[in-house]
């Protein structure tokens, strides 16, 4: 049986999470039935123990130098030390050749700029922590940045985003190589409370609007997540703060970067993700619940949100709970009834965890 080999490649100032979000979840993917198995190697320069982040050592298992293949995915860590990492051409040049060798290769968080360093990304679509966005985006102006996905995928190369999100990119691996059931499994085995699509933001939108200082944003962005179901208009909300639309746009731009139309729908559509991925409410409810009005509303909000329509978002996670019934729960019609594609099936992963 050939094993899939999955090169980690370590360096000192690695981030231990970065690490272990990924080998973690491999080894519960072997452990539940994963055919062929991975077989994860830690490789270093020199095979010399590296210092993480937090100061904890890890042991190389493999010289990065030595290295020779089979290498399935190959991937880069991210941390505090990426920058001396990505100004080694000794690591760059070697991370470049094992490239050559692997089906798949991909970066956790800043791991991203050492295969940037390495040209890996030159005309790619990619991501890395949001922090660090621009500096990659100034010193790499070949590289389409995005900042705000979790992870990104293209063509064979694949980068995400703030440490945990290792996690989600791993998940989406492990579904791709051994199907949704296995992964859903491994979700379970990390207590991972639900596998996010890769279009899903690093920051969430209802984080933002509390990070600002200014106390009308924060009032108005406050409101906004209580009252989704309401007028959200930008007239409604300035009559409310009693400004003009023009300066409530202008402070909204200015504290949080987009209009308050832009505002209020991602806001929206993280809400409805959310209710998607935690309970079994019809897509109809859902869209009321959150403002949009009619199911089509909430699925052209989720394809430009998230590149996937509702009923596939809340297919790719685990199984939903039954329907709210609470008294605050809107009662289905006969016209507001649960699209059968909206629900996915119940499937367990061979083998047994723990």
């Amino acid at each position: 049986m050939r094993e899939r080999v999955f090169l980690v490649v370590g360096y000192d100032g690695a981030e231990l999470l970065d690490i272990a979000c990924v080998t973690s979840s491999l080894d519960i993917a072997n452990r539940i039935g994963a055919t062929p198995p991975y077989r994860v190697v830690l490789a270093t320069p020199g095979q010399q123990e590296i210092s993480c982040d937090s100061g904890l050592r890890l042991a190389g298992e493999v010289g990065l130098e030595r290295f020779t293949g089979p290498v399935h995915t190959l991937l880069v860590t991210g941390g505090q030390g990426h920058e001396r990492a990505a100004a080694s051409p000794h690591l760059v040049g070697h991370v470049r050749r094992l490239a050559g060798l692997a089906e798949r290769i991909a970066s956790v968080c800043t791991g991203s700029t050492v295969l940037a360093e390495a040209g890996l990304l030159s005309g790619r679509r990619a991501t890395t922590h949001w922090m660090y966005a621009r500096r990659l985006a100034d010193r790499f102006p070949d590289v389409r940045v995005d900042a705000e996905p979790i992870y990104v995928r293209d063509g064979n190369v694949a980068t995400s985003g703030g440490v945990t999100s290792a996690l989600d990119l791993t998940l989406a691996f492990i579904e791709e190589d051994h199907g949704a059931a296995l992964a859903r499994g491994v979700a379970m085995g990390t207590v991972a409370y639900l596998q996010r699509p890769g279009g899903q933001a690093q920051m969430s939108m209802f984080l933002a609007g509390r990070a600002t200082d200014d106390v009308m944003v924060r009032r108005i962005s406050d409101h906004i997540v209580s009252h989704l179901a309401n007028d959200l208009s930008t007239a409604a909300l300035a009559r409310l703060t009693g400004v003009s639309e023009r300066h409530l746009s202008r402070l909204f731009v200015e504290h949080l970067g987009q209009t308050p139309g832009r505002y209020v729908r991602r806001v929206r559509t993280e809400a409805a993700a959310h209710l998607l991925a935690s309970t079994g409410l019809p897509l109809r409810a859902v869209a009321r619940r959150c403002g949009f009005g009619t199911p089509e509303s909430l699925r052209q909000a989720f394809v430009d949100r998230y590149a996937v329509p509702p009923s596939r978002y809340r297919a790719v996670h685990t199984a939903a709970p039954p329907v709210d019934t609470t008294a605050s729960a809107p009662r289905p019609s006969n016209s507001d009834t649960i699209d059968p594609e909206a629900v996915p099936t119940a499937a367990s992963p061979t083998g047994s965890w723990p």
